[in-house]
Parts: structure tokens; C-alpha cells; sequence
């Protein structure tokens, strides 16, 4: 008999400071817990004015635990969602990803994952281990792997879906050769495909100029102090019309391969960089966000393309990064400080849950999302 309800707060690995995560026992520590698991460390997120405040989580250098959302029954669809925040900020545990809602109407499991960030998940030192978050991320898909058939999921029947950095780790994953098995579709929402991953010099030289501010053996420091370097080097590396963090993806040899072709569904907000940098909003999100998204559309055998056009009237953000997201998860008091929603028609706002759950939750289950593939008139479905 398969577990059914929520359970939060599940521990997935456990890894000293910028170390590899080692696995843990199956489900160690039980099925889980009322609340969510403690987010990795990290400063205030700079999409705050979009979004509205966070949920205020116990931050902890210990954190790689995930959630999960079980409506009941067996062999079921499986969703695991890769926050995004820039790999600075966010955690799976974000009442944004309440699971709850989605798991219910969608009859799929649902599973949010926290992971390391900033400097902690993604600082590069010559010899050392790089990409630390991403092989978190790939330790919780080992996990859903082995322990999903727990909560009624089918193993064979995972989505992966990330939005902005969570789905540059996605396409991490669908470059890395030992993925293969983890997952069978993948959902890319707000994709940076203008981001590039830094090469070794990049990464070097981010690593050197960190460490020269830390000032401090980076093993034993405190977490503050970590912070406080990993802000300043962010302020000394921001650059105008840039969206690239200090501390992100890494070139690595087993990530050069070219995706694989799995069924996609991939698509952006019409004003993706009104939240970075309104007077050259319309320019950056192409460069940023578009062009590329759908670049690799064209390139997969049955990818799915959208555009989510909505706004509230009258609202200076636009339909801007982010705007998306409470309608895939459906949870909308978390979001109702948020003010790329202000000033929203509460009927505009339950009409487009419905429109974006039915499409995403089809494609979960295998099959279209209801509109043409992309190669196929090079068509995009528009959210309006």
C-alpha cells in the first residue's frame, strides 16, 4: 500500500561544506515531516519586488531535503520541480511549490527539491569538485528513483521541470550521461539560454577573487562570512543587460554532449527581463531568453512551445519572469503579495490556473499538451 498526504522535509543526502552529497538510507528519518526542510543559505532574492517575500525559511548548510505530494493510488506520473533563484536563492520548501493542489487535479505525484546555493553549491576551486547543486539535484532524482513506488509513483514515468536557473539544471541533466534513466521528460520553463556556463578560467577567477574577500580559510568560515564575500563578489561582477550570477553552472566534460531527445515542453513570458531591466526589457528577454528556448525546440524530435502573454492591467512589470509560476502549482494565497499580480481580477487569476495546470499535467501524463509540436509550422502556443 502506497503512502498518500504530504510529507515534507524528506533527507535525500547529506554532504560536508563543498564536498560531494553522499545518499542516506531509504526514507532515513521517516516519511517525513510537518514542515519543510531547512533552505541552504543564502541573501534576500533580487526578484523579490516580482515575487513578494519568501516564506521566511530556517536556512541551514544542511539542507538537502525534497517534498512530497502523494494523492494516492499506484503507478502513477511522477513531477520533479527544480526551483529557480538564480542558484543564489530559493528552496523547494517555498510555500510558491506547495505541491498539494497539482498532485490532486493532475492524479501524479509531485516532488520540490532544495539544493545547495551560491557559493556553497557552486564555487569552483582547481582540483576540487564543481557543480556541487547539480549533483544534488541528481542525488534527489537517484532517490525519487529508488523510493517513488513508496508514495505510488512509477520510476519510469518522471517529468523534470525547472524554471530559470532550476531549468538550467534540467539541461545540465539532459547533457550529462548519467542521467539517462532518471528521468523520461523534462519541462523548461523561463530557460536562460543566453547563460552560459563558465569555462575553468571564468570559474577560476570568480574562485580567486571570492576567496581573497573571505579572507578566511573557505572550509571553516562562518556561513555569514561566506554570504557577505559572495555578495561582494556579485556586486564587484554585475555587469549592465547581464543576467549571469557569480556562482553557477560550470563547464565540465560529461556536460558537452548534446541534449537528449526526450518530449519537451519549453517556453517563456513575453517580458522575461522587465524584472531585471525594464527600459531594455524586450531586447534582453529575446538575447536572454527566447531565441534560445526555441533554438533548442527546433532541435528535439517532439518539443512543445508556449509563451505566457498575460499581465494584469496596467502593470509596469509586464508579463514578467516568474509571472507564470502560481499558475503551475495553483497555490495562489501564496502569492498574493506578489506584485507582478497586483491589481489582478481574482477570475482572471482561477480561470488561468485552469488553463495552465490542464496542458502541463497532459504532458506529464505522456501526452500532448494540446497544442502542435514545434517543428510542425514552428508553432507557439500562446497564454493570454
Amino acid at each position: 500500500m502506497s503512502l498518500t498526504g504530504a510529507f515534507a522535509g524528506i533527507r535525500y543526502g547529506r554532504a560536508d561544506r563543498l564536498s560531494a552529497p553522499r545518499a542516506v538510507p531509504d526514507l532515513d528519518g521517516g516519511p517525513g515531516a510537518p514542515l519543510p526542510g531547512r533552505a541552504a543559505p543564502q541573501p534576500a532574492s533580487r526578484l523579490a519586488h516580482v515575487m513578494g517575500p519568501d516564506s521566511g525559511l530556517e536556512q541551514d548548510e544542511d539542507c538537502l531535503s525534497l517534498n512530497v505530494w502523494a494523492p494516492g493510488g499506484s503507478g502513477l506520473p511522477v513531477l520533479v520541480w527544480l526551483h529557480g533563484g538564480g542558484f543564489t536563492s530559493g528552496s523547494g520548501g517555498e510555500a510558491w511549490y506547495d505541491g498539494a493542489l497539482l498532485a490532486r487535479r493532475g492524479e501524479m505525484v509531485v516532488i520540490t527539491v532544495t539544493y545547495r546555493l551560491g557559493a556553497l553549491g557552486y564555487l569552483y576551486r582547481p582540483g576540487g569538485q564543481a557543480n556541487l547543486g547539480l549533483l544534488d539535484q541528481m542525488l534527489a532524482l537517484r532517490w525519487v528513483r529508488q523510493n517513488v513506488t513508496r508514495f505510488g509513483g512509477d520510476p519510469d514515468r518522471v517529468t523534470l521541470a525547472g524554471q530559470s536557473a532550476g531549468a538550467m539544471s534540467a539541461l545540465a541533466m539532459l547533457r550529462h550521461p548519467g542521467c539517462g534513466e532518471l528521468f523520461q521528460r523534462v519541462i523548461l520553463q523561463s530557460l536562460p539560454a543566453g547563460v552560459r556556463p563558465y569555462d575553468l578560467e571564468q570559474a577560476t577567477s570568480i574562485a580567486d577573487l571570492f576567496l581573497e574577500l573571505l579572507g578566511a580559510d573557505v572550509m571553516t568560515a562562518p556561513t555569514a562570512s561566506i554570504l557577505a564575500a559572495q555578495g561582494e563578489v556579485a556586486r564587484r561582477t554585475a555587469r549592465p543587460g547581464a543576467v549571469t550570477p557569480p556562482f553557477q553552472l560550470v563547464e565540465d566534460p560529461a556536460l558537452t554532449d548534446a541534449p537528449r531527445d526526450i518530449p519537451t515542453l519549453i517556453g517563456t513570458t513575453r517580458d522575461e527581463a522587465r524584472a531585471f531591466f525594464p527600459s531594455a526589457a524586450e531586447e534582453a528577454t529575446d538575447r536572454l531568453f527566447r531565441h534560445g528556448s526555441l533554438e533548442l525546440a527546433a532541435a528535439m524530435t517532439t518539443a512543445y512551445a508556449y509563451q505566457f502573454d498575460w499581465s494584469p492591467a496596467g502593470s509596469a512589470l509586464g508579463a514578467c519572469h516568474c509571472v507564470e509560476l502560481p499558475f503551475v502549482f495553483g497555490g495562489l494565497r501564496a502569492w498574493r503579495d506578489a506584485p507582478m499580480l497586483a491589481g489582478a481580477d481574482p477570475a482572471d487569476l482561477g480561470r488561468l490556473v485552469e488553463q495552465v495546470q490542464r496542458p502541463w499535467i497532459t504532458f506529464i501524463h505522456g501526452e500532448s499538451p494540446g497544442w502542435r509540436r514545434y517543428d510542425q509550422g514552428s508553432f507557439v502556443h500562446h497564454f493570454a
